[in-house]
């Protein structure tokens, strides 16, 4: 446990805004999780219309310092890549 009340108060703030990155990344994950199936599963059209949502999600996380902003850019990269392959593709 923290000896001073300063830190004390650090120790609750620090476990509030974990508490916070963890919801973010989660849901970012379950968004990039879901575009990935589509991709898939070849449902194109449909991953195309969430594919701004999941870069929002992304650069959200990034500016709030979750992602690092490189990170971010690379997955939203991955992303585009991968479901302009799959539209080659078919």
């Amino acid at each position: 446990m923290p000896n001073t009340k300063s830190a004390l108060k650090s120790l609750y703030k620090n476990r509030k805004r974990r508490l916070q990155n963890r919801i973010q990344m989660s849901t970012t994950k379950t968004l990039i999780k879901k575009f990935t199936r589509m991709v898939d599963e070849g449902k194109l059209a449909e991953a195309r219309l969430l594919i701004p949502q999941v870069a929002k999600q992304v650069d959200m996380v990034a500016s709030k310092g979750v992602f690092h902003k490189n990170k971010a850019g690379r997955i939203k990269s991955r992303l585009t890549r991968r479901l302009n392959r799959a539209t080659a593709a078919s």
